[in-house]
């Protein structure tokens, strides 16, 4: 692309150079009339990744121009498209008059849209969160420390944090999963963001502490940082002004709504690592999709807002038991009185009145947006009314910080006609007689014809011509015109304007006044209702921090009242959380299982405390493990959300983090595989574990060879009971793991139990006391359509097995309770060594061990040794 200052470019293009130097990773739409352009590599790459026809126009530089157009009035709907890919788009709109522009209109930059700083409603998923996240690296005492901070442009809601290791940068990443990072050129982890669009680099100086520092005290108006608790967090500050400058520049404008910052503490909250969060299916399912999770399931949320709230509560559950229990008190008081449903209704009638703030604040908010927010302000004394009789604290503290605000609602109630466009350019915004002028300027664009007649009438009344006539033309505007026979009766006042062959054309100062008005009335009224809308935004934003006050409370009232309503339809317990220690459920289910199943859920026990912190789960296949183990988790989650709980009761001590390790998955991306991923969360457990921490492990040592697998698990289960003694569910296979509840104080062994019919396996899915007579492995294989054939193999196949291990391996004396071992497993146990079968037979064996035995190793040469070596291993 040639440089700017060639004299070889058009001016239009040497314009259009001059913008796109300021933007080159970004794709510049330029106005040109009624379309956006896009040229040169822009184009190529629009007309990609939107489908759109790519041409040229004409030439510049002595070569065609590519090119790819837009229409202005559709626009929208395109960026929406290159947004949700992860690209930013610089919008320029044409700002001279082309008709008094000498060379081409000036244009300037109007707008950046990028992924994180979208606030308009057309980009966004109503019920996600749209984060914008900054991310600053400092090494201290050899550790990697990155600052994190983070902005809900839509509300104005910013975070900031820090955390240590890359393991915890690659959970962050997850938990808030941003729509744009920002990162400095030199960031060290580029890699592990394992993000291929929504990474935008700005230079290291955007990051410089003291210039961050600087930003932020600006932004809040304070002397310093210390009001917001963040002063030592160095390397989050840093991030944090970067992060406000970058949405700044993206605004073009200050960011009113964003008045404070907030500092996330990990003690109060129970951690969840990415694995975690994959295994639960909290709001993502594990195949990427959003059925099926827990958010489909408790989800029924009134109001947009709410539903953000509610995922992020899910996504970080809290330790404080005094918020906790506040929060279990609202749900109570709300189920007991069937207050729910009656909440419901004026709850839908506040609709996404957060980001609808935070467009007022950035003057971007729509004649629309301004309809919803009267409607919002009129359901709030209907809401402050049901409210009135409440007796929990939290419910009447809410009722206190949801203000109706009469004099702003009346105002807008005057303002608005019934159905105001969608944008301002298109006018009709207002109501008749909320503006004199307005009503004027309207009346004079719509109502031209009757003034004319009227006119008319009493003219020919006051003169006694009856020739008068009053009309308008194009080109001279509007006249009185009178026959050439009685042009000399014309009153005094009537100014001459036009000489016709048989009449003559009159202008009077009142027709003058009124062409005046009407011929730029329209204009005018565009201009005025502007005018007036603006007003109607700076009166709004007097009253932000009100407003923004209301929109947050009446958030945490829908999430709790749907927390209520979901109790009641899915019979939900509330759950006693303490810090005595141990977690104990009764009946305890599967919220999103219980969802979709037809049959009725098998509901189930558990009972954990210091004397029994560690089950050995072990059962068949598709037995109802997982199940188990993921309900528990869950059931623990909800609860440190302030939810209730599917169970008939439950009982659970607050824990610091929830770990799980299941499944089996490579990463082709990190050059890992599956048992190299399997070992990576398992050591991620081992080191960051406590005795408050819950931790669920599946199948642990299954990616290795079978007695590889069986030491690792072994020592790791020897490791979680007695150094880091936390509330464990650990589910295997490896049957000799059982024999640990014999020799640890606090481990016990429940399994999930099955029966066979007629050669067929019936799932129980009831968990029981002591340890799993058998697998039944092949019989699950059956059933998931393996070929009889191969079935059959495998049971011959199992029956040489038990002759080389000297082991009948479906034995069910073998695996009797752990409280009373048969004389058989007594008797295995000094007999029997672990072995894996053999790859050679005997007579080859003998073979290679003669070979080597047969080898002078003291008088070969390098050379001979290394032909020694190829021929062995020809021979293998």
């Amino acid at each position: 692309m040639s440089k700017v200052t060639e004299d070889n470019h058009t001016p239009m293009m040497r314009q259009y150079f001059g913008l796109k130097s300021e933007h080159p990773n970004q794709l510049l739409f330029y106005r040109m009339g009624d379309f956006y352009e896009i040229f040169y590599d822009d184009a190529k790459r629009a007309s990609q990744l939107l489908d759109i026809t790519l041409t040229s126009r004409g030439h510049s530089g002595g070569k065609p121009i590519p090119m790819a157009g837009i229409p202005y009035h559709a626009a929208e709907n395109y960026i929406a498209r290159l947004v949700r890919m992860g690209e930013s788009v610089v919008i320029a709109e044409q700002t001279g008059d082309p008709a008094t522009s000498k060379g081409p209109v000036e244009r300037k930059i109007a707008r950046i849209v990028t992924p994180g700083t979208i606030s308009d409603e057309a980009f966004l998923e109503e019920k996600r969160e749209n984060l914008l996240l900054s991310l600053a690296h400092q090494s201290r005492k050899g550790l990697d420390v990155f600052g994190f901070s983070y902005l809900d442009m839509a509300s104005g809601r910013f975070c900031l944090f820090e955390v240590d290791g890359h393991e915890a940068l690659a959970s962050e990443l997850q938990r808030l999963s941003p729509m744009e990072i920002l990162v400095s050129e030199d960031f060290p982890a580029r890699d592990r963001l394992k993000l291929e669009k929504g990474v935008s680099e700005l230079g290291p100086w955007h990051f410089d502490y003291e210039s961050s520092y600087r930003q932020l005290i600006q932004q809040f108006n304070t002397k310093d940082l210390s009001g917001f608790g963040c002063e030592a967090l160095t390397a989050a500050i840093a991030s944090a002004g970067a992060l406000l400058q970058y949405a700044k520049d993206t605004q073009r404008s200050a960011l009113p709504h964003i008045q404070s910052i907030m500092v996330e503490h990990k003690d109060d909250s129970v951690l969840i690592d990415g694995a975690t969060r994959r295994n639960l299916e909290i709001d993502i399912n594990l195949t990427g999709g959003t059925t099926n999770t827990v958010v489909e399931v408790l989800d029924e949320c009134a109001t947009p807002m709410g539903s953000r709230l509610l995922k992020r509560w899910l996504h970080t559950p809290i330790r404080d038991l005094n918020e906790i229990q506040s929060r279990q008190q609202v749900v109570a008081e709300l189920q007991i009185k069937q207050a729910h449903d009656t909440l419901k209704t004026p709850l839908k009638k506040i609709g996404d009145l957060e980001r609808i703030l935070s467009r007022v604040a950035l003057r971007s908010a729509r004649p629309r947006d301004l309809l919803r927010l009267k409607f919002a302000l009129e359901a709030i004394p209907e809401i402050n009314i049901l409210l009135e009789g409440a007796t929990t604290e939290r419910l009447l503290e809410l009722n206190q910080r949801i203000l109706a605000q009469p004099d702003i609602t009346k105002t807008l109630t005057q303002a608005l006609v019934e159905n105001p466009p969608s944008v301002v350019r298109d006018g009709g915004i207002f109501a008749k007689g909320y503006d004199d002028e307005l009503d004027e300027l309207l009346s004079l664009s719509t109502n031209a014809t009757d003034f004319l007649a009227e006119m008319e009438r009493s003219e020919k009344a006051r003169t006694g011509i009856s020739s008068l006539k009053v009309g308008f033309n194009r080109v001279h505007g509007y006249y009185i015109e009178i026959s050439r026979l009685h042009s000399d009766q014309a009153p005094v006042e009537y100014i001459r304007r036009q000489t016709l062959k048989n009449a003559e054309r009159f202008i009077t100062p009142e027709l003058k006044i009124f062409e005046d008005k009407a011929l730029s009335a329209k204009s005018k009224s565009l201009a005025r209702e502007k005018e007036l809308y603006e007003g109607l935004l700076d009166r709004l934003n007097e009253t932000l921090r009100e407003l923004q006050t209301t929109s947050q409370a009446l958030a945490q009232l829908d999430v709790m009242n749907n927390f209520a309503e979901r109790a009641d339809i899915l019979n939900f317990v509330c759950p006693e959380l303490h810090n005595r220690g141990g977690i104990q459920i009764i009946g305890g289910r599967h919220p999103v299982v219980e969802a979709v199943i037809s049959e009725p859920f098998v509901p189930n026990d558990l009972e954990l405390n210091e004397k029994r912190s560690l089950l050995m789960i072990t059962g068949p296949n598709m037995g109802g493990k997982s199940t188990y183990m993921r309900q528990i988790a869950l059931i623990t989650l909800l609860a440190h959300t302030g939810c209730f709980v599917p169970a008939e009761s439950a009982s659970i001590s607050v824990v610091d983090r929830i770990f799980t390790r299941m499944g089996s998955s490579d990463d082709l991306a990190g050059g890992r595989s599956t048992f190299m991923v399997e070992m990576t969360e398992t050591a991620n457990i081992l080191n960051n574990a406590s005795k408050d921490s819950l931790v669920l492990m599946d199948e642990v040592g299954r990616g290795t060879s079978t007695f590889d697998g069986l030491s690792l698990a072994w020592a790791a289960v020897d490791y979680l009971a007695k150094e880091l003694k936390c509330y464990v569910l650990f589910a295997t296979h490896y049957f000799e793991l059982t024999a640990l509840a014999d020799q640890l104080d606090n481990a016990a062994n429940v399994h999930l139990t099955a029966t066979e019919y007629e050669d067929e396996i019936i799932f129980l899915h009831k968990v029981h006391e002591g340890p799993a007579s058998q697998s039944y492995g092949l019989q699950v294989a059956q059933l998931a359509g393996v070929p009889r054939g191969v079935i059959s193999h495998a049971k011959q196949k199992l029956k040489e097995l038990e002759v080389v291990t000297g082991i009948n391996i479906e034995d069910t004396a073998l695996y009797a309770n752990t409280g009373s071992r048969s004389t058989k497993v007594q008797e295995n146990k000094t007999s029997y060594q672990p072995q894996q079968v053999d790859m050679f037979t005997q007579a080859e064996q003998n073979a290679l061990k003669n070979a080597v035995e047969a080898l002078d190793l003291d008088n070969m040469t390098p050379l001979e040794a290394i032909n020694t070596l190829y021929k062995l291993k020809s021979q293998l």
